[in-house]
């Protein structure tokens, strides 16, 4: 990365994300000696990004001609609000001292699930709105398109985000931003960590594996990723979900599915989406899907909400292992995995992202390495005691 041209920051100075994706798009300079983020005695904040205090021919113009990138996820201690006021207070930072253009990059778009409004007018869907999913919103605001427009306001050009879940969002932030939103999906990781690792066993071109779309919104994606994957043998398996009530549905096999449950009997089954709150519905899925006695059933998903709900949930014999990434980087924190860490791998995109996001600025990219990906797995989980015992195992043999 060219440093005199693009600064990276995060909107909290010890963001462990943000420090990672600046150091792998080459940046060695200290996120925290790059901007101060202020707070005065009356709890306000206020960022200064920092400038040579002798400083006195480029008063208000330190930034001219570079481009400022914001890294913003989430954090333990900080709310959502108070790291989306950050962000809209250091992009109008960076412009008013002379940046020529702001990127916010957040991994997991906030306020995507409040993707439309009361009226028919206020939000762009994939599908015909009855009066039920109208009802849904009435008396609330279309929170996306707020949120959106204040980022616009307050100077940032370009938007990168992960796997966002709503069509209404991309519609509306790409009308924003003038096209220039970027929804990036980690199908290579997956693939690679598919193809890589022991997480599922098949035989020859995939036979003997099964991926599994839980819903109509995951469709697309899972059907992608069999594409992606090269197996000619592997089998993609629909469900369908029918909500009965705020926390219950429906699970069953979908009637335009190529494949029937027992046709993937004793398979290794991934089932995809892109995000998880409560666990209900992969729960439920899971359940149908052990029915047919498959050879270990994999939850792979983009955003881990960690609420403790979903933690209960998911502990559930259904799911064997959980497969995630680190958008929402508490996920890593073994006490918000909790009893999941038994049966959970996480795989940290910060390279990944760092190259995504050279490719979209045309820039040169930076030598990653032998991965795009680093993967944290607690050593409670079975497959790491397992590699352990083989380590240990192949030492004797040597030495022998």
């Amino acid at each position: 990365m060219n440093e005199s041209k693009y600064i990276v920051v995060g909107n909290s100075s010890d963001d462990p994300f943000a420090i990672d994706v600046a150091f792998a798009m080459g940046q060695r300079e200290d996120v925290a000696d790059l901007i101060s983020m202020k707070r005065f005695a009356n709890s306000e904040f206020c960022p200064r990004f920092i400038s040579d205090e002798q400083d006195f021919n480029q008063i208000g113009n330190k930034l001219e001609g570079k481009s400022v990138i914001i890294v913003s996820t989430s954090s333990l201690v900080m709310s959502r609000q108070s790291l989306t006021m950050r962000t809209l207070m250091i992009a109008r930072a960076a412009k008013e001292n002379g940046a020529t253009e702001v990127i916010l990059v957040e991994p997991d778009l906030y306020y995507s699930a409040q993707d439309r409004g009361p009226r028919i007018d206020l939000g762009e869907t994939d599908f015909d709105r009855d009066q039920k999913d109208l009802k849904k919103f009435d008396g609330q605001l279309f929170t996306a398109k707020l949120y959106a427009q204040m980022l616009k306001l307050a100077g940032v050009d370009r938007v990168l985000t992960v796997h966002n879940h709503s069509h209404s969002v991309q519609m509306m932030f790409s009308d924003v931003f003038g096209g220039k939103f970027y929804n990036v999906i980690p199908y290579d990781i997956y693939v690679d960590y598919l193809l890589n690792s022991n997480i599922v066993n098949y035989g020859k071109d995939g036979d003997g594996l099964a991926l599994c779309a839980p819903d109509k919104g995951a469709r697309v994606f899972v059907k992608e990723m069999c594409r992606r994957l090269n197996l000619s043998k592997v089998k993609f398996v629909m469900l369908d979900k029918v909500r009965s009530g705020e926390r219950k549905v429906d699970i069953s096999i979908h009637a335009e599915s190529e494949w029937a449950l027992e046709d993937i009997s004793g398979h290794d089954i991934v089932l995809f989406d892109d995000m998880v709150r409560t666990g209900s519905t992969v729960v439920q899925s899971c359940q149908l899907l052990k029915k047919i006695n498959p050879g270990k059933t994999v939850f792979a998903l983009t955003h881990f909400y960690a609420s403790e709900e979903g933690r209960i949930k998911m502990a559930h014999t259904a799911i064997d292992e959980i497969l995630t990434l680190n958008t929402i980087p508490t996920v890593l924190n073994r006490d918000i995995q909790g009893r999941l860490r038994k049966k959970m791998v996480v795989l940290k995109i910060e390279k990944w992202l760092a190259l995504n996001l050279c490719r979209i600025l045309e820039k040169p990219q930076p030598d990653m390495g032998e991965s795009l990906y680093s993967i944290d797995m607690s050593s409670k989980n079975l497959r790491w005691k397992h590699k352990i015992w083989l380590s240990e195992q192949l030492k004797t043999l040597n030495q022998r």
